[in-house]
């Protein structure tokens, strides 16, 4: 395109519409690792809007070890050809590699910001309503970030009733980001348009 601001324009739109569905398959993939209560109104919608591109990779690709491989492909075919469409909107072709390895980055940092975003918020959400478990929000924040916390919590238990662990694992997941994630967007970035 010849004109930036809707090039611009254009790679924003279609960052903002992939990356909300992709951010919906992710979230349902999470939850059913965490084994999150299915019954959950939130966990319904989320089936609800993600089921139609599922269910029938679900027929051409089997779960692997309670894994579901179909949510794995879906996401990293959305990121895939989200990135492909932004480059294609800025006139730029990546290389196949490149693009593989920049969409499985997205995703990695997509994961690690969707347990940033959960905690911080499950501990907000605790200083004003603590012992609301029967919230639904509270009930998938906890099934999402309790895979974390756990274990957290007997590296770090809580002292004098002030628990620790969710610090404990934010800079985990920040520090993360800066040795796995930076890394392996600069080698896709270096593949893909290099």
């Amino acid at each position: 395109m010849d004109n930036p601001y809707l090039s611009t324009a254009s790679a924003f739109l279609i960052d903002t519409l992939f990356g909300l569905y992709i951010l919906l398959v992710l979230l349902r993939f999470l939850l059913q690792l965490a084994r999150a209560d299915f019954y959950n109104p939130i966990c319904q919608f989320l089936v609800k809007a993600t089921n139609p591109p599922l269910k029938p990779l679900r027929r051409i690709i089997p779960g692997l070890w309670k894994i579901d491989l179909a949510s794995v492909f879906l996401l990293l075919a959305l990121q895939m050809c989200a990135l492909w469409l932004i480059d294609l909107a800025i006139a730029r072709v990546p290389s196949i590699e490149g693009l593989l390895v920049l969409s499985t980055t997205a995703l990695l940092a997509l994961i690690l910001n969707t347990f940033l975003v959960a905690i911080l918020i499950q501990v907000i959400l605790s200083w004003f309503g603590p012992g609301s478990y029967n919230n639904p929000l509270f009930s998938i924040l906890y099934s999402l970030t309790e895979p974390l916390l756990g274990p957290a919590r007997r590296i770090l238990p809580v002292m004098s009733g002030i628990d620790f662990s969710p610090l404990l694992v934010l800079v985990a997941l920040q520090l993360l980001k800066i040795l796995v994630v930076s890394p392996l967007s600069d080698l896709g970035r270096a593949l893909a348009y290099g």
